[in-house]
């Protein structure tokens, strides 16, 4: 599997397993006189997605398969390091306050 979309897997299960708030926007349109739609209404809710214990067990798999014995303390340092930024940048990119 390429490297990229291995990448993509596990942001997308981190995303999952700590939860996220999505937008979700309805629009409803109407015909005018001169035949054209035209917006009427326009409903923007902001959905929350729960943290998903299965994809957290998930990750906490994935990871567990990757030998982390033979990293040096520096690296697993990084890693550690490196999983924080992500869970902090989904948390602001979703505008979360957990």
């Amino acid at each position: 599997m390429e490297e990229k979309t291995k990448k993509e897997i596990e942001l997308a299960l981190i995303k999952r397993a700590v939860g996220y708030d999505a937008k979700e926007i309805v629009e409803e349109f109407a015909a005018s006189e001169e035949g054209e739609e035209r917006l009427c209404k326009r409903k923007v809710t902001t959905k929350n997605f729960p943290p998903d214990v299965t994809a957290a067990k998930l990750l906490l798999d994935m990871r567990e398969s990757a030998d982390l014995s033979s990293l040096s303390d520096d690296e697993l340092e990084a890693e550690k390091i490196k999983i924080y930024k992500i869970l902090e940048d989904m948390k602001n990119e979703n505008g979360s306050k957990r």
